[in-house]
């Protein structure tokens, strides 16, 4: 009986877990890390982690491990795993360079839609794919203004939508001084990049400390279950309940402590999600 009921717990944890993961990664709109598995490979691991959780459950009658093991696969690389603000920065980074090639072209006296055509040699890859969606729709005679917003909407990212809100401006007064705005705009950019750099490395000391922690705790747990005897209290139906709530409350930790560790985003001015949280 015992057995039936944590078997059926650990299908439906980590089929809840999968899920959730799933829904998160649809509503993303930032770059895609090459780390990232796509939602079908994360069923694919979850089985597998259930498989060989179920496996360690029926040879050392741990049946706690039918959970445990899942939900650690799937959860650890994402609490304690690479945040993802490295990636905001490398994105600013290639706006900021991005910017500053503009404002050159546009300095030499090239037209606006000539200057974002232009610029397409030169885009920085973490922006590349953005850039040359928005060459390729002025290329497919879109106006100006619908192209830019819509590279707006494919940056999704607050900074992007000011530069958009300038090119906007600049598109309508086809004045001379965006060249001069958009090299203002570069350095705040940079600015903002420094800030934001001082801030990842504030933040990424807890989080190797929680991957310390975490890998220790992994390895002396690990010894005490080989030993047998400290942990024979909980190879109980009641123990098991309550070693689970246990590293629950250790999981709740490392979600608490990556609230804290996270930055909070800034909200969009342009585009569908304005007045919202980019990314």
């Amino acid at each position: 009986m015992m057995t039936a009921l944590l078997t059926a717990a650990g299908v439906l944890v980590t089929g809840g877990t999968l899920l959730i993961i799933n829904g998160l990664r649809r509503t993303e709109r930032r770059s895609i890390p090459l780390a990232k598995l796509h939602p079908r490979s994360s069923w694919v691991i979850g089985i597998g982690l259930l498989g060989v959780g179920t496996l360690v459950a029926l040879l050392s009658g741990w049946l706690v491990a039918i959970i445990v093991f899942p939900l650690a696969g799937l959860a650890l690389p994402y609490l304690i795993g690479r945040s993802q603000s490295g990636l905001d920065i490398a994105k600013l980074e290639a706006m900021e360079e991005w910017t500053r090639s503009l404002s050159g072209i546009l300095t030499a006296g090239t037209g606006l839609e000539q200057a974002l055509v232009a610029t397409l040699g030169s885009t920085p890859a973490a922006i590349k794919l953005e850039v040359t969606r928005l060459v390729a729709r002025l290329r497919a005679r879109w106006s100006t203004a619908a192209a830019i917003k819509a590279f707006a909407d494919d940056l999704a990212d607050s900074t992007g939508d000011i530069i958009a809100a300038n090119l906007l401006l600049g598109a309508q007064r086809r004045g001379d001084g965006l060249a001069t705005i958009l090299e203002g705009l570069a350095e705040s950019v940079a600015f903002d990049i420094r800030a934001r750099r001082q801030v990842e490395a504030d933040a990424a000391k807890p989080r190797a400390t929680a991957r310390w922690v975490t890998l220790i705790t992994a390895l002396v747990l690990g010894g005490l279950f080989l030993t047998g005897a400290y942990v024979a209290p909980y190879k109980s139906g009641i123990g098991q309940f309550i070693l689970l709530g246990l590293l629950g409350a250790y999981v709740a930790v490392l979600i608490w402590m990556k609230r804290l560790a996270s930055a909070s985003s800034t909200v969009r001015i342009l585009g569908d999600r304005a007045g919202q949280g980019a990314g």
